[in-house]
């Protein structure tokens, strides 16, 4: 597999330039179905190849292009009443669960295959009035986003 190394490290810490991935990693990535992927693929919105042992996957770049595309097409709830925004990353999902304390509240919201953890005042948690099963929007600033590189080795056969 094809990698780059890190700055200042030995040969053996690669970050690998992902080739290709398997429909079903990558229906796992954009938050589909197996099956809603090999229709994509058969109607030929996503092109295919199989790897070495026969199996389907889509090239990375592609995944990435579909990616894209399918959150562009994704209908998004906008708040009424707001004129304009800083935030262009915005999760609307559902508050999952809410724990205050004295000064601060922990809010969990599910937006589709994400789940969001937020920490904020338990005096705006709340006037919000936030609680499981209330529908909100996790507007996050790209300022605070971290980007981690995951382990593409394949996984060692269990015992």
């Amino acid at each position: 597999m094809r990698g780059y190394r890190l700055h200042g490290s030995d040969s053996s810490d690669t970050i690998p330039i992902v080739g290709t991935v398997r429909i079903r990693e990558a229906a796992e990535l954009l938050g589909v179905s197996d099956d809603t992927m090999r229709r994509w693929a058969d109607a030929g919105r996503i092109a295919t190849s199989t790897d070495e042992s026969g199996r389907q996957v889509v090239a990375g770049a592609d995944l990435a292009r579909l990616a894209e595309e399918v959150a562009a097409s994704t209908e998004r709830l906008e708040p009424r009443n707001v004129v304009a925004q800083s935030a262009r990353n915005r999760f609307p999902g559902l508050v999952t669960r809410v724990v205050k304390d004295l000064v601060m509240a922990q809010v969990e919201i599910q937006a589709g295959p994400h789940r969001i953890v937020s920490l904020i005042s338990r005096e705006a948690a709340d006037e919000l009035k936030l609680e499981p099963g209330v529908l909100a929007i996790a507007s996050i600033k790209s300022t605070n986003v971290t980007v981690e590189i995951p382990d593409h080795r394949p996984a060692a056969s269990g015992k």
